[in-house]
């Protein structure tokens, strides 16, 4: 493990593997550490970062406010967990890489395609959140969290966030930015003293940027369309991976491919083959 200041914030990651580069923004939304490749569900599963890492420099990384890395209280948008993306890549002196995104973490992996397409030489889109159903879940858990800072304030969601130890997905009352109250008892300290008001106004403006259509976010659908990018859409199906998200992915860019193979044919026998034989291809001149 390393880590590197990027934009101010120490970001914690790890580069897994030989090859070309493939930077891997985690899945499993406000808790996108980079051991969620090897222990979250389907990505336990299908062992893809073990297949992966055996042809491509996997980088992996916590998402800011996740694991180890650091944070910031700010109002939110995808264009923060861009420059975390990028701001890893050049770190690494790395000027063009393959893209992936699992979860929640293709929101900000479609972002930095469209802001830096000449630093992406293709996505890899695993199970993109989006859905009516996801955009109304991620709304009541904001809410849960502001309401508890309402009624106890900023000082008791440090208390809960240090003694409950739960991630925000968890337990939404101790908000996206409990780990780093867990860790960091100064920026702790400046959390609790901030102004409670206008705490809550940039977590409504955060949930709102974040979440703000019934399908999947990270990109206006108008700049997907300008994207001259290769692309692999992988769809998932349930409550927060919902297959209408995937479809628009594929709908929305010029050169995507749908592998329209349900959920439960999504073997460790036949996912990663095809996912390696795109990133192979896209990697062609």
């Amino acid at each position: 493990m390393a880590t590197a200041v990027i934009d101010g914030i120490a970001t914690r990651y790890e580069v897994v593997g030989n090859g070309a580069p493939l930077l891997m923004f985690s899945p499993a939304g406000f808790d996108a550490t980079l051991d969620k490749w090897r222990t979250q569900g389907v990505y336990a599963r299908i062992r893809i970062l073990d297949h992966l890492s055996k042809q491509f420099s996997c980088i992996v990384f916590d998402r800011r406010e996740t694991g180890e890395s650091g944070g910031r209280v700010e109002h939110l948008t995808w264009t923060h967990y861009v420059r975390q993306g990028l701001g890893l890549l050049q770190h690494l002196g790395i000027e063009r890489a393959h893209i992936m995104g699992g979860c929640m973490g293709c929101c900000p992996a479609v972002a930095l395609a469209v802001a830096h397409p000449h630093a992406t030489r293709s996505l890899l889109l695993f199970w993109p959140v989006g859905g009516a159903k996801y955009r109304i879940n991620s709304h009541l858990r904001f809410a849960e969290h502001l309401a508890f800072v309402k009624q106890r304030g900023l000082s008791e969601v440090v208390s809960l966030a240090i003694d409950g130890g739960k991630s925000f997905s968890q337990d939404p009352r101790g908000g996206l930015w409990a780990p780093v109250l867990r860790r960091d008892a100064l920026f702790a300290d400046a959390y609790a003293r901030q102004d409670a008001d206008r705490y809550q106004l940039l977590v409504t403006a955060t949930v709102r940027s974040l979440f703000d259509r019934d399908t999947a976010p990270g990109a206006e659908p108008e700049d997907l369309l300008r994207l001259d990018v290769p692309a692999l859409v992988v769809p998932g199906c349930d409550a927060s991976h919902a297959t209408s998200a995937a479809r628009y992915l594929h709908e929305c860019l010029p050169k995507a491919q749908y592998w329209d193979v349900p959920v439960d044919a999504q073997t460790e026998e036949n996912t990663p083959v095809r996912l390696l034989e795109f990133l192979s291809a896209a990697g062609q001149p």
